[in-house]
């Protein structure tokens, strides 16, 4: 998710689950090839496991970024075939390439070529909007696990190209959860990850029946948004009985962050933007959203402390999932 999942937030995600696979935002694999490494793709051990996903079509230039990656220890590297903004559309990134399925799994031979050792993965949609049904989807998906993708991302939505933009191409395109199952059923070796439409984990445990033990569920701007509602996605998809910290903790911690990132030159906001989520089911804590949001205009970092101070004093630390009962079938 781009100018979201960046290396503050999944600090931030990461002491919410330990377990979980954190994605970086796609990232031009031109960049990287081009010097800019060292800025695009530092990261600290502690978000491991991390993957990353790349932006391009040239299967030479995403393989040096392959190569590039699996150097500095991610443990995944994503081809991102499902962007649907214009921008990416007009270079032949994203879900553009969903029309060329053997581009694609030359630049997945590549990258697996490159990489040894390191999964390469696909994200990707059902197909472009007039061009999304079945067949073209299972020749897509077959192309590129036959040049070694160890798994597809599904985003089980088409994508409509040209007309609509990244935000409305995640609500109007429909969901189809059966066209998921559709591939399990046709190849049922098939390795898949769910994606879309995915908020709490009621929707992941039922996304995840499509796709079996072997599959797992993908979730985006909900984590985002609302991190703390997965607070219990730990016991509840791996057993793992760890306490896991308050939200004033989580935020304390990011304070803590926005320290030592201002310290080193940085923007506090840079930091402190990522909290914004911790308050979304907590409405009596709307003085303390606000005085976060304020760093965006140059507040200090003593807003931020009075902020979590707020927080400290509205928040109810209770479970935030108990409310979803059961389990999640040590599913994710």
């Amino acid at each position: 998710m781009m100018d979201r999942t960046d290396r503050h937030f999944r600090a931030l995600f990461r002491q919410i689950s330990r377990h979980a696979m954190l994605y970086t935002p796609m990232i031009s694999a031109a960049a990287i090839v081009a010097g800019r490494a060292d800025a695009m793709l530092a990261f600290d051990p502690s978000e491991s496991p991390l993957a990353l996903q790349l932006g391009g079509s040239e299967p030479v230039t995403l393989a040096h970024a392959a190569r590039i990656a699996a150097d500095r220890g991610f443990a995944e590297i994503n081809l991102n075939c499902g962007c649907p903004s214009p921008a990416a559309a007009r270079v032949q990134w994203g879900a553009a390439l969903m029309d060329q399925p053997a581009r694609v799994a030359d630049a997945v031979a590549a990258m697996v070529a490159s990489s040894p050792g390191v999964d390469v993965t696909v994200k990707h949609r059902l197909g472009i909007a007039g061009r999304d049904d079945f067949d073209r989807l299972l020749g897509f998906v077959d192309a590129v696990v036959s040049a070694g993708a160890v798994r597809v991302i599904v985003h089980a939505r088409a994508a409509v190209l040209g007309c609509l933009g990244p935000a409305a191409n995640r609500r109007i395109p429909p969901l189809r959860p059966e066209m998921v199952a559709g591939l399990l059923k046709a190849r049922p070796q098939l390795v898949v990850v769910d994606n879309g439409g995915i908020d709490d984990l009621e929707a992941v445990r039922a996304r995840w029946r499509n796709v079996g033990a072997r599959g797992g569920v993908m979730v985006g701007r909900a984590a985002y948004d609302d991190p703390y509602r997965w607070i219990t996605i730990d016991r509840e998809a791996w057993c793992d009985d760890e306490p896991r910290p308050t939200r004033a903790q989580l935020a304390r911690d990011l304070f803590d962050r926005a320290a030592r990132h201002v310290a080193a030159g940085g923007r506090a906001h840079a930091v402190t933007r990522h909290a914004l989520g911790l308050w979304r089911s907590l409405p009596d804590a709307r003085h303390a959203r606000a005085l976060v949001a304020s760093l965006a205009r140059g507040a200090s970092l003593d807003d931020a402390a009075a902020a979590i101070r707020v927080l400290e004093a509205t928040a109810s630390d209770g479970p935030q999932a108990a409310l979803l009962g059961g389990s999640a079938e040590n599913h994710a």
